[in-house]
């Protein structure tokens, strides 16, 4: 069922998005350059990786060396404004399509996080990652690292259609409200260190 709805919800909302989906493309490329779709390797279910797709919301500033600036240097206010708003998120809509991700569970981290997390951390991967999921609606990136991952392995234990519909319910109040898009002095979020440290 739960497979069936986020096919059924992600093929409407990439037909009913379309032209919001090529405006933002076309507004991308001329404020932030090619390519416009951010690409990179995420684990997915299993912890086995997949390419996930987003629009671009930095530039490729570098500094003397060649070496890319920090986040926060090559974050612009389109960019930002992405961010807050998710309007970056809506090309993940096709990697729910795929079956690489779903609408609803814990957020595709980096893969070097891998070899960092506790074995019940590692729980996270027992499901498909989501666009959104339990951890974005009660914090996102505002809350610490441990608390995150805790409220990730807590809807791996608590799963349900009802608990994805209220989750969907609660993501577009945070949308609006733009709460927890960043840390405390981070463009986005702190680094994940590894369990002891989190």
């Amino acid at each position: 069922m739960k497979r069936l709805i986020d096919l059924v919800v992600a093929a409407t909302a990439l037909t009913l998005f379309a032209p919001v989906l090529i405006l933002l493309a076309l507004v991308i490329r001329a404020r932030l350059g090619a390519p416009v779709l951010f690409r990179q390797q995420r684990p997915g279910l299993g912890g086995v990786p997949f390419t996930m797709y987003k629009f671009r919301s930095m530039t490729d500033a570098r500094d003397s060396s060649g070496t890319l600036r920090p986040d926060e240097e090559r974050l612009t206010k389109f960019g930002a404004f992405l961010r807050r708003s998710s309007a970056d998120e809506l090309p993940g809509l096709w990697n729910v399509l795929r079956g690489e991700m779903s609408l609803v569970g814990p957020r595709p981290l980096l893969v070097e996080y891998l070899p960092l997390y506790s074995s019940e951390q590692s729980r996270r991967h027992e499901v498909r990652p989501g666009i959104t999921g339990w951890a974005q609606v009660n914090g996102r990136n505002a809350i610490g690292w441990t608390e995150k991952l805790r409220l990730d392995v807590w809807y791996v234990d608590h799963r349900s259609i009802l608990l994805d519909f209220r989750i969907l319910g609660m993501t577009f109040g945070r949308v609006f409200s733009r709460d927890g898009v960043n840390q405390p002095g981070h463009a986005t979020a702190e680094p994940f260190r590894g369990a002891q440290s989190a």
